[in-house]
């Protein structure tokens, strides 16, 4: 049994061709928004409807949400593909100094400890 009827989509989904130039692109498209509200995001309209799935359909039908289809969706996907790779190349940077500074950290605590029991002595 249902407490919300409002959650409920009539299939199938009709949505404008000349934006969205397929099923396939809706699907992705609606999974993507789907992710960034789960994750945190603000609905970008007002919805009646208590889940995420349906509220980022609702968006990416009514246009709320850009969808970005051919030349210009290849291009994001390669800058996203560049950015991403970028982020890991600096995380693995900061992982090859971390023993550095974890080095400077050990050699701190022990001159501490070494002081400290020259003090108590």
């Amino acid at each position: 049994m249902r407490k919300n009827n409002t959650d409920v989509i009539s299939l199938p989904v009709e949505f404008d061709m000349k934006k969205i130039d397929s099923r396939f692109r809706l699907v992705i498209a609606v999974t993507k928004r789907a992710k960034d509200l789960f994750y945190g995001e603000m609905p970008v309209i007002t919805t009646n409807s208590g889940k995420v799935t349906t509220v980022a359909l609702e968006e990416v039908i009514s246009g709320s949400v850009n969808v970005l289809t051919g030349k210009a969706a290849v291009r994001a996907g390669e800058e996203a593909e560049r950015l991403t790779h970028t982020a890991i190349m600096d995380e693995a940077s900061q992982k090859v100094s971390f023993p550095e500074k974890l080095t400077e950290l050990e050699k701190d605590l022990e001159e501490y400890l070494r002081k400290k029991e020259q003090a108590a002595n």
